[in-house]
């Protein structure tokens, strides 16, 4: 006997289908854990490059 069967002898009303998350922007995070690291590594080079470069250019 499946599993609707038992429900509805039981009186239950059927199962409602899971409702699935909605994906946006601020997901990608979880789905890429790593890229604050490599987003965060590529500022602090792009910050030292511009440092060196103001403080050569006269």
């Amino acid at each position: 006997m499946g599993e609707a069967k038992r429900r509805k002898d039981a009186g239950l009303p059927p199962k409602s289908p899971k409702k699935n998350s909605k994906s946006n922007s601020f997901n990608i995070l979880a789905k890429f854990p790593r890229l604050g690291i490599y987003l965060g590594a590529a500022f602090l080079i792009y910050l030292i490059y511009d440092v060196i470069h103001y403080y050569t250019s006269g």
